[in-house]
């Protein structure tokens, strides 16, 4: 009996498919699917960091804690020759990549990219990169939802929905909070709320949240009870919490492109993971706390344990000291930013939301040890304020407020603290938002204009092409070239009335119009004496291939008025654009959106 292939098979499959499954059928299948396979990513990625993190801890660290030193240049040596011989590819920072192949690459990312977040993040972070797991789940989970509409042949519109899908499913898993992992979807991939993109989200974070309960049982990050309710006298703390959340992450924010600037110098991948990799064991050292992920030491200040919570350090006779003890939190708060992104720019994998959180943690900690130890009679819950600054400094970031709110409301059981979340990110984000208007995530995509929002019309170019409107049938013409040899060689065998003039190096020196010489085509007296050069004027405005975006390029058209416009790549001419293809293709990318 022959054996069937398995490109026969996806054949047979894809057309019972079509025949017998409803497209939004499909995709709510799909979604349960993806879902699924994101969360199993995500279990797979925390098992691999914990396993190594525990093999190091008890075996190692522990035992030695001059070590520290060492143990992030091992991890990132692990990484770098994974990177260089197996991946053979620069890393890229998770979610940046997820948004620029939505907006790029028509939802389309790289096969390669299910398995490498599985490698490098738990090397990165077991060995005490001061990073988060949750970038790479993310990124793992799209690559299979992207590869997997590939597969089932749908369209990009319908892959960008898997890829939203994955992450939601990837975040249930981790956190157990399906509806901050659906509102995650929605904030960070600008993607709209309505019963077709929330169906198949909420389908995704289910399957995602059960499958962390399949494997992992109902073991949660934070095991926190609340015992502290809202008081309405401490309102004032919480607004003072949200000014300082939303200050700390524009230092987030800051401190992670100056500390990548400061890298550039470094040509060398080995001389930044050699300095970064010192640079981050004496941070460890100093500060232990910013080992990993930081789960515990959020957990230990949950419990009012802050001396667990900041492990052992040179000042350990001094820890009796309060204040002394507010210190070296604070420091941790500064410190974080500078060791996460010391990390990446040494050459580690790993996300910015779970070092966010820490951040957060440790700053609404100290805000409430301060307030208490004021000796004014004032008295906050610090476990209540270590959890909302997380909230801050969340909505401040990643400017996602409503991801913030509803992740700790899920993460505390309830919704008793509802009100402080809402004041504090709210306020966090409003500021943060005023002072920087990209996140980590987004900064670099806007500057190229390949960031998708919420704003139709920026999507539509966002995310069309230039070669899609190129138009490059016309014929050319040199400034010498004399008046006879026009209308023979270009004029009679082009339907085009415009004529790009051209020098030796095929750059462009000019253009000439049908109008331009209609009045003299039938003077033959003309034809061996004028050259086109006579007639040649400038183009009203230039398109640049390499630089210009679609917003430019229609802004182009609208500041000069023109109907068609030159366009330049690598200093030579390459073609035209036209307003009415521009317009046509224009109008046709913003019918799919609003489908």
């Amino acid at each position: 009996m022959p054996i069937t292939s398995p490109k026969k098979l996806l054949t047979r499959f894809l057309k019972w498919r079509y025949e017998h499954i409803s497209d939004k059928t499909f995709i709510h299948m799909m979604g349960v699917l993806v879902g699924l396979l994101a969360g199993l990513a995500s279990v797979v990625l925390k098992n691999l960091t914990y396993f190594i993190q525990s093999t190091l801890e008890t075996g190692i660290v522990f035992s030695n804690q001059g070590l520290y030193f060492i143990l992030p240049i091992i991890g990132l040596t692990l990484v770098y020759l994974y990177v260089k011989f197996v991946h053979r590819e620069k890393l890229e920072h998770a979610v940046s990549s997820i948004l620029l192949a939505l907006s790029r690459k028509k939802s389309n990312i790289d096969l390669k990219k299910i398995i490498t977040p599985l490698v490098t993040a738990p090397l990165t972070v077991g060995f005490g990169g001061s990073v988060g797991l949750l970038g790479p789940a993310v990124a793992s989970g799209s690559a299979i939802s992207s590869n997997l509409g590939r597969m089932f042949r749908l369209d990009s519109k319908k892959k960008s929905l898997l890829i939203a899908c994955a992450s939601a499913g990837a975040i249930a898993s981790i956190f157990q909070s399906p509806i901050a992992a659906i509102i995650f979807a929605v904030e960070v991939f600008s993607l709209d709320f309505t019963m077709l993109s929330v169906m198949p989200l909420l389908l995704a974070s289910i399957s995602g949240v059960l499958t962390s309960y399949f494997f992992l049982g109902n073991e949660v990050l934070f095991s926190f009870s609340l015992t502290d309710n809202f008081e309405i006298e401490d309102t004032l703390f919480y607004v003072l919490l949200g000014v300082g959340t939303a200050y700390a992450s524009v230092y987030f924010t800051k401190m992670y492109f100056g500390i990548l600037n400061l890298f550039k110098p470094l040509r060398s991948p080995k001389y930044r993971l050699l300095v970064g990799g010192l640079a981050i064991g004496g941070m460890l050292y100093m500060i232990p706390p910013l080992y990993g992920e930081g789960f515990g030491f959020i957990n230990d200040l949950l419990d009012g344990n802050h001396l667990a919570a900041l492990g052992n350090t040179p000042f350990d006779t001094h820890k009796s000291n309060i204040w002394v003890v507010i210190a070296l939190l604070f420091g941790l708060t500064i410190f974080k930013a500078v060791a996460m992104t010391t990390t990446f720019a040494a050459g580690g994998a790993g996300g910015i939301f779970i070092p966010t959180m820490v951040m957060g943690s440790a700053l609404g900690n100290v805000t409430a040890k301060v307030i208490n130890n004021l000796g004014l009679d004032f008295a906050v819950s610090e476990s209540n304020f270590t959890l909302i600054g997380m909230a801050g400094l969340i909505a401040g970031v990643l400017h996602a407020p409503l991801t913030a709110i509803f992740l700790i409301a899920e993460i505390t059981g309830g919704y008793e603290l509802f009100v402080p979340l809402m004041i504090t990110a709210a306020i966090s984000y409003l500021i943060t938002k005023k002072t920087i208007d990209y996140t980590i995530y987004t900064r670099e995509l806007a500057e190229s204009g390949a960031l998708l929002t919420h704003d139709k019309d920026q999507n539509v170019l966002t995310v069309m092409r230039l070669d899609d409107v190129l138009e490059k049938d016309f014929k050319t013409v040199t400034e010498t070239t004399l008046l006879g040899e026009m209308l023979h060689d270009a004029v009679s065998k082009s339907t085009r009335n415009i004529f790009p003039v051209l020098d030796e190096n095929e750059a462009l020196v000019g253009i000439v119009l049908l109008d331009d010489i209609r009045e003299f085509m039938f003077d033959r007296q003309l034809y061996k004496t004028t050259a086109v050069s006579t007639f040649m004027n400038s183009p009203p405005e230039y398109i640049f291939y390499e630089t210009d975006s679609m917003q430019k390029v229609m802004k182009k058209f609208q500041d000069s008025g023109a109907w068609n416009l030159p366009v330049v790549k690598d200093g030579k001419y390459y073609g035209f654009v036209s307003k009415s293809k521009l317009l046509t293709a224009y109008r046709r990318q913003l019918i799919n959106f609003t489908q």
